[in-house]
């Protein structure tokens, strides 16, 4: 292989993880802005109250996003790994 592709094959894996791993980060801040906004206005600043609503929603989105993830990894593997 010669370096353009292997260049070419690196960038390609790095915005691929950056738009694989894009809706889960979203989530997770929207969640956290919204737990930040109610723990400002109720004044509650408990840090269970500020990472457990983030972890859940985190775990919701790796499941429901799991088989576009599975997917969209094995097609670029697929084609990294032809050749």
């Amino acid at each position: 292989m010669d370096p353009a592709a292997t260049i070419a094959l690196a960038r390609e894996a790095l915005l691929l993880a950056t738009a694989l791993s894009l809706p889960i980060l979203a989530a997770a801040a929207l969640v956290g802005l919204v737990v930040g906004a109610l723990q400002s206005a109720t004044s509650l600043q408990d840090a269970a109250l500020a990472h457990l609503p983030k972890f859940v929603v985190v775990v919701v989105a790796t499941a429901l996003l799991a088989p576009w993830i599975g997917h969209t990894l094995s097609s670029f593997a697929t084609r990294a790994f032809a050749g």
